[in-house]
């Protein structure tokens, strides 16, 4: 599934400077609420709350191939966790590369960015939004 990319400059700066943020090995995650998020709802086909998502890699990281590489590393992490449908909604989300993650393996950022969702309240419990 494609995620919804935050695009504008101020807003990765929103988020960095009054987000909350989690910190890792691999990746520095930043969470700050959207306050577009209603407005972008009504506009969605599916009349859904979603989440907008940027990715920012330095040059620390390394080359071109070497950005590239921990982007697609970090889409492939955040998409696992997605797939599963148990991130809240209606949130500026930045995952920002660290530069230990050159040469570690998909799983490892996804386990991170697990933990780090986890840890911003980013996750909902298990019986959260089900119905009987």
């Amino acid at each position: 599934m494609k995620f919804t990319a935050i695009r504008e400059n101020h807003l990765y700066q929103k988020a960095y400077h009054k987000g909350t943020r989690f910190v890792g090995k691999t990746v520095a995650v930043f969470v700050l609420r959207d306050h577009a998020a209603k407005r972008l709802m009504l506009a969605h086909p599916q009349k859904k709350y979603h989440n907008r998502i940027g990715l920012a890699v330095t040059k620390k990281t390394g080359g071109a191939v070497a950005r590239n590489r921990a982007k697609r590393i970090i889409r492939a992490g955040w998409q696992a966790i997605e797939r599963e449908g148990n991130i809240r909604t209606g949130y500026l989300v930045v995952l920002s590369a660290r530069p230990g993650i050159t040469g570690v393996k998909s799983q490892d950022v996804e386990r991170e960015l697990r933990y780090a969702l986890a840890k911003l309240n980013m996750l909902r419990p298990a019986d959260e939004g089900k119905t009987l």
